[in-house]
């Protein structure tokens, strides 16, 4: 996987803002717990996209203050509108093969992506969540039309989007399942998974580092 790849990965995120992001991890946490956690999430994020050999990178940006850690990727802003608009959005603007993932998979490594590198010849791949959802997608020609209108944040979210992608006549792949970071309890697995990741080290940081994964002391 030396090679650069025609490839644009795309990671899309928010502002790590007290009280905008990850505030279900807030009782826990405190809003500014969290927003330090989630910080750190899409700082994991970045990196590993970092250390992909493709062709461009974007970040898919909600916010003014861009991460450090988003040096050498394109920004793109996001419209406003559901997240199947924004996600529609993106890929009508996106020209060639792309990935996109999220930011609440710290523990995302190369190797989960590689398949996307390995064979390009697949029209689409998608990566499913644990909770239902999925936390990437890849088409080899990029088309918003494969995403709008589908319900986000539902447990059936990832089941219908690649459904969608199926009944397009689509060659879909299917990447590792991987956890979202939503609840305390996600973040604590995510956290064992990726015991030496900034997402790991800014939640022992935390105030949760006192409590048990339940949240109760």
């Amino acid at each position: 996987m030396s090679a650069v790849a025609d490839l644009t990965v795309v990671v899309i995120a928010k502002e790590c803002l007290p009280g905008k992001v990850k505030t279900r991890l807030a009782p826990a946490l405190g809003a500014d717990g969290a927003a330090r956690v989630a910080a750190a999430s899409l700082a994991d994020t970045l990196r590993t996209v970092q250390a992909l050999p493709v062709a461009r990178r974007v970040l898919f940006f909600d916010g003014q203050v861009l991460p450090d850690d988003a040096a050498g990727f394109d920004v793109l802003h996001q419209p406003d509108g559901g997240l199947d608009e924004r996600l529609g959005f993106l890929f009508d603007t996106m020209t060639g093969p792309t990935l996109l993932v999220g930011m609440d998979t710290p523990q995302l490594t190369v190797a989960d992506v590689a398949p996307v590198l390995e064979h390009p010849e697949r029209d689409a791949w998608f990566g499913p969540a644990e909770d239902g959802g999925f936390w990437s997608l890849s088409l080899r020609d990029p088309d918003g039309s494969l995403i709008r209108g589908v319900p986000m944040s539902q447990d059936d979210t990832g089941a219908v989007q690649r459904a969608r992608l199926v009944d397009a006549g689509l060659d879909v792949g299917t990447l590792p399942t991987l956890l979202d970071v939503d609840l305390i309890d996600d973040a604590h697995r995510v956290a064992e998974l990726a015991p030496g990741s900034a997402f790991a080290a800014a939640l022992a940081a935390s105030p949760v580092d006192a409590l048990t994964p339940g949240g109760s002391r």
